[in-house]
């Protein structure tokens, strides 16, 4: 299968036996939730997810997904009846007295200034700044209901003056560098800065996903692919950020972006969501999923459906179930029509992954694939750059992508159309390029006498040089 799937481990999945089932039916990354469980547990699930990796043969990525600021009102005596054009008034949790509402952000009144929204429990409260005095937030209440205690906030379209990583996720953050995880997960992107930050303070082979879910992160949005590894569509703060109907078009935007930067993005959020209690998914799901693989997605992702759903297995066999029944419609043809894909720019950006030389080469690559109706492409690489490039043009056959490095041959799991190969021979052109041979042979994807087209970068321990293509046969 072409398309990745991950999957978030929770109740419903965290165990060795839950892990192991997830890895034979064809999970890529496993997505660790750092805003649920205690270190021990998360340790315990990345151990697991490496002893399915090794009893498969297949490489897993894991995926810590820091929690981030999470903004929210504090704890209430009762809850609170809020009534539309009635006024409240916000304040500090350790300053809130009377009938004021405490929030956990002490620097909310320096954020907001009067015509602000402010959205609680996802949304489904409204607030409107009317005045701002000191600590304290005035506001007029738009969209009324009961407010409960440590409900989400949402400012839309106020820069948060938190900064990205709260003192949790650095601890956090220590635990996920002691494990060697393959992806960090930074919630609430706002800028580029945040995730330059975070850069400085993770291995440099620890590759970052930045999720974009604040309108203010749509707002900067190419600067922050320039500086990421990955990007996640996480479309449920989004969803509170954005009027409903702006989430498909911002969806779309973000997908043509990751794949014009050649960066992997994951669609999330809500994908498979009645079958945390159903046995079958929606139509109206099935076809989001779809949607989101005509648009480009390298992956998409299952949430509560495998961390809380009663059926987290079939979850996952339904999403596989619609990647390859949309994998084949393109081969054949038969989606061509309803989902025409657009085509890149022949000159990209020098911002977009790569010079100009590393893009030709992509580029004719994946051309010289079709021409010669290659059964593969293969890539030798370290780093993956070499096979995160090609994969960004989508090419209509498996990219084989050949490393020395583990980590490397885990985090290719998350890479569109990659299938991940380690080769423990002596590093060298020929000794790659025979492991490369006998996958081919024994998947069954090639025979003797095919050829297929090979690039790299040489020298091979240089990062970021693909500048070379040639056509075996094999």
């Amino acid at each position: 299968m072409l398309t990745k799937v991950v999957a978030t481990i929770g109740p419903a999945t965290a165990t060795r036996d839950g892990i192991h089932s997830l890895a034979e039916l064809g999970v890529d990354v496993v997505r660790v939730n750092f805003a649920h469980g205690t270190h021990e547990q998360h340790a315990e699930v990345i151990r697991w997810t490496r002893e399915a990796s090794d009893a498969t043969g297949r490489p897993i990525a894991v995926l810590a997904d820091l929690a981030g600021p999470k903004i929210r009102i504090g704890v209430l005596p009762q809850p609170i009846q809020l009534r539309e054009k009635e006024t409240v008034v916000l304040a500090p949790e350790t300053e809130a007295a009377g009938n004021e509402i405490p929030t956990t952000y002490p620097q909310l009144a320096a954020d907001v200034k009067p015509g602000d929204r402010i959205l609680l429990d996802d949304g489904h409260l409204e607030l409107r700044v009317d005045d701002v005095r000191g600590t304290r937030v005035e506001c007029r209440i738009i969209r009324g209901g009961e407010l409960k205690s440590q409900k989400g906030m949402n400012l839309p379209g106020v820069n948060v003056s938190v900064p990205a990583l709260t003192e949790k996720d650095l601890r956090d953050l220590e635990l996920a560098i002691r494990e060697d995880v393959d992806y960090v997960g930074l919630s609430f992107v706002q800028r580029a800065d945040d995730v330059k930050d975070l850069r400085t303070r993770i291995p440099k082979r620890t590759l970052i996903v930045s999720k974009i879910e604040k309108d203010n992160a749509l707002e900067n949005l190419e600067e922050i692919i320039a500086v990421t590894d990955a990007v996640m569509v996480a479309r449920g703060d989004l969803g509170v950020e954005l009027p409903f109907e702006q989430v498909p078009i911002a969806q779309k935007r973000i997908i043509q972006l990751a794949n014009y930067f050649a960066r992997p993005v994951i669609t999330a959020t809500q994908m498979l969501e009645s079958m945390v209690n159903s046995a079958r998914p929606t139509r109206a799901e099935v076809s989001d999923v779809a949607n989101a693989l005509f648009d480009g997605t390298d992956a998409v992702m299952l949430s509560g459906e495998t961390a809380v759903g009663r059926y987290p297995f079939l979850a996952v066999e339904a999403m596989v179930r619609i990647a390859t029944e949309i994998e084949k419609a393109r081969r054949s043809g038969a989606a061509n029509h309803a989902a025409p894909r657009r085509e890149m720019p022949a000159h990209r950006d020098p911002r977009a992954g790569g010079t100009r030389t590393e893009h030709a080469v992509a580029g004719a690559t994946v051309e010289a694939a079709k021409l010669l109706e290659c059964p593969a492409i293969v890539t030798l690489t370290r780093t993956g750059f070499t096979a995160r490039l090609v994969s960004s043009y989508r090419p209509p056959v498996p990219i084989i992508g050949v490393t020395d490095q583990p980590g490397t041959w885990r985090q290719l799991a998350l890479m569109w159309g990659v299938q991940p190969v380690l080769c423990t021979s002596e590093l060298s052109y020929d000794s790659m390029l025979a492991c490369a041979r006998d996958y081919l042979m024994r998947s069954g994807i090639a025979r003797a006498g095919d050829r297929v087209v090979v690039t790299a970068g040489v020298p091979f321990h240089v990062r970021g040089t693909t500048n070379m293509m040639r056509v075996e046969a094999l």
